[in-house]
C-alpha cells in the first residue's frame, strides 16, 4: 500500500508539473486551474479503481477479479488475483479431502460420530444412525449425552477414561449389543465409534455353552466308570456276575465318551476353513441301500422302513461326509420313532435338475419353537430320551456343516403327533448321471 501511495504521488507530480509549467508560460492566469484539473483527473483515476476494488470485495471471486488500468493498479489486481486463486484452490482441495473423508467414514461398517468440544454432534454416518437411533439432520448440534441416555455412557463421558470401549445395549433395539469408544483428536474434538458386537457375544455365549455341555457330557460317564473302578479295587472277593455287570456298564459309558470325542473331532474338521472338500464320484443309490440296511439292523424289526429312489442320480461330493450326514438323519428317525412307525427314505430328482434327499417318519413330531435351534451343538428337545438312545447332541450340527460344504442346507418340517421330515436339496451342479454298473 505504501508502494501504491508513493507511486501515486510520483504520478501526480509527473502529470501535474509539466501541465503547471506549460500553463504558467503560456497562460499565467489559468495555470493554477489547469494544474487543479490534472490533479483531479489523477484522483478520479484512482477513485475509479478503488470503486472496482470495493465492489469486488463485497463478493470476492477470483474469476471476476477487475482489471486495473495503469501499472500500479494492474500489479495490485494481479497480486490479489494470485492470492485469491491460491486460496480457492486450497479451499477446493480441503473440500475434496473432507468429502473423501466423509465418504470413507460413511462406508465403514462401524458407526462414526464427530463431536465438538462440548460433545455436540457435528456429523455422523448411516451406521451411527442405525446403531444409536440418531437422525443426522435433526440431531445436528445436539449434545450426544442428551440423545444417548444410558447411565454407563453418561459415566463414561464424565470420567473421560477412554482407554477401553464400553459395551451397552442399543437404545432402540435391546437385542443388539454395541461396543462404544471415544477417541479424542485435534485440540478439542472427539470421534465416537460404535460397533455391532451382537454376533461376537452370541459366539462367546455358544463357546461357554459348548464348554459347559462337553464338561457335563463327559462328567457322567467318567463318574460311572470311576465309581465302578473304585468299588472293584476295594472289593476283596469279586462276584463274577456282578463284576460282569459293572464291566458292561463301564464299556457302555466308555463307548459313549468315544462317540462324543469322535463327533467333536468330526465337527472340528468340518468347521476348519483350511480343510477343503475332497470331491469324488459318489454312488448315491448304493449309499442309500447301505444306509437303509444299517437302519433296519438298528430298528430290529420295530419299524417299517421304505426306500424311494431314482437309480440314475449320483453326486459329486465327499462320500464319507455324505454318509455321515445322511446316516445321522436316518438313525435319528429310527431312534425317535415309536414301534410300528413308518420311516421313508427318499433319493429323487428335484427342481431344475437338482436332487433331493429326505427322511420322513411318523414319530411324535417337534414343537415349532425347537426347530430353529435343532442344529445347535448339544441342543436336545428331550435330553433324557436322547441319552437313552445313545445320541451325543452333535449329529444335526454335523449334518448342517456337511450340507453347507455341498452347497445345500437342512430343511425341517414337523407336526406334533404326526411326524417330521428332514430334507436337503443338492444343486444341479453337483448332480451326475450314475454309471451303468452303479445303477445296476
Amino acid at each position: 500500500m505504501q508502494t501504491l501511495l508513493g507511486r501515486t504521488a510520483v504520478l501526480i507530480l509527473l502529470l501535474a508539473l509539466p501541465s503547471l509549467f506549460i500553463a504558467l508560460v503560456t497562460a499565467p492566469r489559468y495555470g493554477w486551474g489547469l494544474f487543479s484539473i490534472a490533479i483531479l483527473g489523477v484522483l478520479a483515476y484512482h477513485v475509479h479503481n478503488l470503486q472496482q476494488l470495493r465492489r469486488w470485495l463485497k463478493q470476492p471471486q477470483w474469476q471476476t477479479m477487475p482489471h486495473g488500468w495503469g501499472a500500479s493498479w494492474e500489479e495490485v489486481f494481479a497480486a490479489l488475483y494470485q492470492i485469491m486463486r491460491s486460496q480457492w484452490e486450497t479451499r477446493n482441495e480441503l473440500t475434496e479431502a473432507n468429502d473423501r473423508l466423509q465418504q470413507a467414514a460413511a462406508a465403514m461398517p462401524d458407526g462414526v460420530i464427530i463431536l465438538d468440544e462440548y460433545d455436540r454432534i457435528e456429523w455422523c454416518n448411516v451406521h451411527a444412525e442405525q446403531h444409536l437411533g440418531l437422525h443426522r439432520e435433526q440431531d445436528y448440534g445436539q449434545s450426544v449425552a442428551h440423545l444417548l441416555r444410558h447411565p454407563l455412557f453418561s459415566q463414561y463421558l464424565r470420567t473421560k477414561d477412554y482407554g477401553e470401549p464400553l459395551s451397552i445395549r442399543a437404545p432402540h433395539n435391546k437385542e443388539m449389543s454395541l461396543s462404544i469408544q471415544l477417541v479424542p483428536f485435534g485440540q478439542t474434538r472427539k470421534l465416537l465409534i460404535s460397533r455391532d458386537i451382537t454376533k461376537l457375544e452370541q459366539v462367546e455365549s455358544m463357546r461357554r455353552d459348548f464348554v459347559a455341555n462337553v464338561s457335563h457330557e463327559m462328567r457322567t460317564p467318567l463318574t460311572v466308570v470311576g465309581g465302578f473302578l473304585e468299588t472293584m479295587v476295594e472289593m476283596e472277593n469279586y462276584d463274577p456276575q456282578q463284576s460282569q455287570h459293572h464291566l458292561k456298564l463301564m464299556l457302555d459309558q466308555t463307548q459313549r465318551m468315544q462317540r462324543l470325542v469322535e463327533d467333536l473331532l468330526t465337527l472340528s474338521r468340518l468347521e476348519d476353513n483350511q480343510n477343503p472338500l475332497l470331491e469324488e464320484y459318489v454312488d448315491m443309490p448304493a449309499l442309500m441301500r447301505r444306509l437303509v440296511t444299517e437302519a433296519e439292523s438298528l430298528s430290529r424289526g420295530r419299524h417299517k422302513i421304505l426306500l424311494e429312489m431314482d437309480n440314475t442320480l449320483c453326486l459329486k461330493g465327499n462320500q464319507h461326509e455324505l454318509m455321515s450326514a445322511c446316516g445321522n438323519l436316518i438313525s435319528n428317525a429310527v431312534r425317535y420313532t415309536p414301534e410300528e412307525g413308518v420311516i421313508t427314505v427318499r433319493w429323487i430328482g428335484g427342481k431344475d435338475q437338482s436332487a433331493l434327499f429326505s427322511v420322513s417318519d411318523t414319530g411324535e413330531g417337534i414343537a415349532p419353537e425347537h426347530i430353529p435351534r435343532l442344529t445347535e451343538r448339544f441342543y436336545r428337545v428331550d435330553r433324557g430320551r436322547s441319552r437313552e438312545t445313545g445320541g451325543t447332541g452333535l449329529g444335526l450340527a454335523i449334518v448342517k456343516h456337511v450340507l453347507s460344504r455341498h452347497q445345500s442346507h437342512l430343511q425341517i418340517q414337523s407336526t406334533l403327533g404326526k411326524g417330521s421330515t428332514f430334507a436337503a436339496e443338492f444343486p444341479a451342479g453337483r448332480v451326475q448321471l450314475c454309471r451303468e454298473e452303479s445303477a445296476a
